[in-house]
């Protein structure tokens, strides 16, 4: 009996999993749940940040570059999507790959004056999470496991991304 009911528990888990990947907007990738490395990193004011500071709540963490164009066309969007959050469970951390204060703040500046973004001044930590090209994001579950990563430059505001979003939030476990 109870091994039925393991079974029985363990095919309901993947039939969600399933349905889960199922259903994640494109270029949405679910990750193996692994944990993620702590960090630690300054933003352009001399401001750390850790990211075990982070445990629990999600963390957002997000790779660019003011020379990539979808990272351009992308940034109006997280500007309003941290703005739609900043109540919530989840931290937005932004992190430039090896650009200088001034580009940094030039573009940030002209685009999305209120977001504040860390600088990986010599691209080691770009380098241990190897995002697959720029913007990349990690979705880092509250209890610092890595969820799900975002390709390329992606439409926030889209019903299907607000809804992942928010299961997110919704989530137990």
């Amino acid at each position: 009996m109870n091994t039925l009911k393991m079974l029985t528990t363990l095919i309901l888990v993947l039939a969600a999993n399933f349905t889960m990947a199922e259903s994640l907007p494109i270029k949405i990738i679910p990750l193996d749940k692994s944990e993620a490395a702590n960090f630690s990193i300054d933003d352009y004011d001399g401001r750390q940040y850790e990211l075990k500071s982070s445990r629990g709540k999600w963390v957002f963490l997000h790779f660019w570059a003011s020379w990539c164009g979808p990272c351009r066309k992308e940034m109006p969007l997280l500007y309003k999507l941290q703005k739609q959050l900043k109540d919530k469970n989840i931290d937005f951390i932004l992190i430039n790959t090896a650009e200088n204060e001034d580009t940094i703040f030039e573009f940030l500046g002209s685009v999305a004056p209120d977001l504040h973004s860390y600088m990986d001044r010599d691209g080691e930590l770009t380098e241990i999470w190897q995002p697959r090209g720029l913007p990349t994001t990690f979705f880092i579950d509250p209890k610092g496991r890595k969820r799900y990563l975002a390709l390329g430059g992606r439409p926030w505001d889209k019903p299907e991304y607000q809804a992942l979003i928010q299961s997110m939030l919704d989530e137990k476990d």
